[in-house]
């Protein structure tokens, strides 16, 4: 019988915080295609976890900078996900709850930092076509909705 832990096995023992950044610059936004799992491959919105003693918007500032090399003021929160991942077994691989936050591009143009293989500005019609996670699409329609009332 083991006495390892899930999360020594690689699982988690508990959900992580996350933060998603939906960075507007006029009517496009900032994208990455993500370099790690989970969502290894996919286009997403800059983010990651949140560190101990670290403001959501400061988690915020700090992916989108580390990500994709620009710098953007966070201006509010948007909504919460869900992302849960099983692996072959059932069990969980991945269970983050990302709170979605906006921002404002300050300056930067977008390149492919750290867990990100590529990073670009997206209008919508490009985002409809990259973005291929249903949780994800949704969050971008409801920021589309906030700024543009559409």
């Amino acid at each position: 019988m083991s006495t390892s832990t899930p999360a020594q096995q690689g699982h988690p023992g508990h959900p992580r915080v996350g933060v998603g950044v939906v960075v507007w610059k006029g009517d496009a936004l900032l994208l990455i295609r993500r370099a790690k799992p989970p969502g290894e491959g996919r286009w997403s919105l800059p983010g990651g976890r949140q560190e101990l003693g670290e403001t959501l918007f400061d988690t915020a500032f700090r992916e989108v900078r580390e990500e994709a090399g620009v710098v953007c003021r966070p201006t509010g929160v948007l909504t919460a996900v869900d992302n849960i991942e099983r692996d072959a077994d059932g069990r969980v691989a991945f269970h983050y709850t990302i709170v979605e936050v906006v921002a404002e591009w300050v300056e930067g143009e977008p390149v492919a930092g750290d867990d990100a293989l590529a990073a670009r500005w997206a209008t919508r019609d490009a985002w409809e076509a990259l973005v291929d996670w249903a949780p994800m699409l949704e969050v971008l329609r409801l920021a589309w909705g906030r700024r543009f009332g559409a």
